[in-house]
């Protein structure tokens, strides 16, 4: 590699790479044979240890292995390092701290629309970790473990008496949270307090439908801001376009549109693209993250025309950042409304044909809104 259109020549890993796993020990060893580092000492004492097993035993060795799932219920696993665990998750706080600033403040409140990060090993809940450094007061959607046998029965709507009992649970918790988040903006309204709500997006699709239906609003203003990311399927199939849903954010919340932007990342990369406020395209850190778009034989095409989406990911320091993804957008040389420098991509991102919808966020919606989407 000599200069930058050299970048270009680097061999791509089609995502479907990190789902191709097996089970037990040799799973432990997959992950293992995937770190491109020198792996620390892991104590596996299971015979035939379960997936969450496995990552738990090279968590507690000190690195961060995560995952991400999709309808299929194949899991994406990535073994992150702590160098590139924590660049990742300041990334993500960096790309949406930029964008909105002024409004962040370290005495902002605000909440989190995905599991703890402390109880979960979901990426796109992990990463939100910085979340409670980036600010003082943050309170939880979902305050219970999540693991990767939930997240599969949830993903592939398994049968049993056992997956019963968890929707049955879920449906109960998930009425209580979506009381709990109208509490909390019922709180800080009669305050003067900013406040930050960060996660899931068709959880606060939910928050504002049930607010709508009571024919309730609210007047944050511009002491109020949304951060959505992890997936755009709010439920039984509906897909919220951003723009609708930004126009709903300011209806019901009283948050103006500028101080509602969207991210655009996944498990394997640690980049992550960030709306502007000023026309809501995404702008990739371009620092240290190529965006790509692909033809249809994979070779890298011009700026505005549609493809499948790659990258380079140079603060993948501990596995391979050089991936195909299954999305299709496109790509423009710079923003046409602010004047940031670097590539973007125009708001509205697309499966490609034959992939499956994949995303956290879905994962999280799954386990909620069969029940929450019927109200």
């Amino acid at each position: 590699i000599h200069t930058n259109d050299d970048l270009e020549k680097i061999p791509l890993i089609p995502d479907t790479f990190y789902k191709d796993y097996p089970t037990g020990r040799d799973f432990a060893t997959w992950l293992g044979n995937i770190f491109t580092g020198p792996l620390p000492q892991i104590v596996i004492s299971q015979k035939n240890p379960t997936y969450d097993e496995v990552i738990n035993a090279f968590n507690q060795a000190g690195m961060a292995v995560a995952y991400s799932s999709g309808t299929s219920g194949r899991h994406t696993f990535i073994p992150r390092d702590q160098r590139t665990y924590y660049t990742s998750e300041f990334a993500a706080a960096k790309s949406v701290i930029s964008m909105v600033y002024p409004l962040w403040d370290p005495s902002l409140y605000g909440y989190l629309l995905m599991p703890n990060p402390r109880k979960t090993n979901v990426y796109a809940g992990k990463v939100c970790t910085i979340y409670f450094d980036a600010i003082q007061d943050v309170k939880v959607a979902i305050d219970r473990e999540i693991t990767t046998e939930l997240i599969q029965m949830t993903m592939t709507n398994q049968k049993g008496i056992k997956s019963s009992i968890v929707k049955l649970a879920a449906k109960r918790q998930s009425k209580k949270m979506i009381d709990e988040i109208i509490h909390w903006l019922e709180f800080h309204e009669k305050t003067t307090h900013k406040i930050a709500i960060v996660g899931a997006p068709f959880i606060l699709s939910f928050v504002m439908k049930k607010l709508e239906r009571e024919g309730r609003a609210f007047d944050f203003g511009e002491r109020g801001g949304v951060a959505t990311g992890g997936g755009w399927k709010a439920y039984e199939g509906a897909r919220v376009p951003v723009v609708e849903f930004r126009k709903q954010v300011e209806k019901i919340l009283g948050i103006p549109e500028t101080f509602c932007v969207d991210l655009y990342g996944m498990v394997e990369g640690n980049g992550w693209l960030t709306h502007c406020p000023e026309g809501h395209y995404l702008h990739a850190p371009y620092n240290y993250y190529k965006p790509l778009v692909l033809d249809k034989e994979n070779k890298p095409m011009g700026y505005g025309e549609w493809g499948r989406y790659a990258f380079l990911d140079a603060a993948a320091f501990s596995y391979p950042g050089f991936l195909m993804s299954g999305d299709q957008v496109r790509m423009l040389e710079h923003c046409p409304v602010c004047d940031r420098p670097g590539p973007v991509l125009e708001p509205e991102i697309k499966r490609a044909a034959g992939a499956e919808i994949r995303g956290c966020a879905e994962e999280v919606r799954r386990m909620l809104s069969a029940d929450l989407g019927k109200d």
